[in-house]
């Protein structure tokens, strides 16, 4: 196997070429004459700040290229608002999952809420975890059942929504402690 310093070699050597062979080279090869003009040498060696012109070509593509933008969280929702929601949320989960554990008879049932998190102990049938992710101003859910989720505020339904399926939290929660307990729970 080729180690990574190998290839680095290989590379600034390749690079080392004159620029006529590389031009042609890149015309004729398998990327059908792609539209290469310089590649920050950083991106390749990580140690050279310089610019390797390749071909007279102009490139479509630019340099500064960083991927997408970030999503700017903090202006879907304000902090105070979030941490209102987030909290009166963990808090009426907290009472109705108290009462639904009194009404159902289950080894290791327990809850436990602390520095933001909801813990919901179901013994051997698994845990449920419930917190808040400020930066993000979503609730994160951690389910036995269907794995991580992420769940953002949506102002119109003025509700939780998982924005991969548009399923709600309380709904998530309502069928899975059904499924797992055999009792049904309303938590709306």
């Amino acid at each position: 196997m080729v180690s990574k310093v190998i290839l680095q070699k290989r590379l600034f050597r390749f690079l080392q070429l004159s620029p006529s062979f590389l031009c042609s080279f890149l015309s004729s090869s398998s990327i059908n004459g792609s539209p290469f003009h310089s590649v920050k040498a950083t991106e390749i060696l990580g140690h050279s700040t310089s610019f390797r012109s390749f071909c007279s070509q102009k490139s479509n593509l630019s340099v500064e290229s960083h991927g997408p933008a970030p999503i700017d969280y903090s202006s879907l929702l304000q902090e105070a608002e979030f941490h209102r929601l987030a909290e009166s949320t963990i808090q009426g989960l907290q009472e109705k999952f108290e009462d639904y554990g009194d009404s159902i008879d289950l080894d290791g049932f327990d809850i436990d809420y602390g520095n933001d998190v909801l813990t919901v102990k179901l013994g051997d049938l698994g845990t449920y975890v419930l917190n808040k992710q400020t930066p993000n101003r979503q609730l994160w859910l951690s389910s036995p059942v269907s794995g991580p989720s992420r769940f953002d505020w949506d102002q119109d339904t003025k509700a939780w929504i998982y924005r991969r399926n548009k399923a709600k939290l309380y709904k998530i929660l309502e069928d899975e402690l059904e499924q797992l307990c055999g009792k049904p729970i309303v938590l709306t």
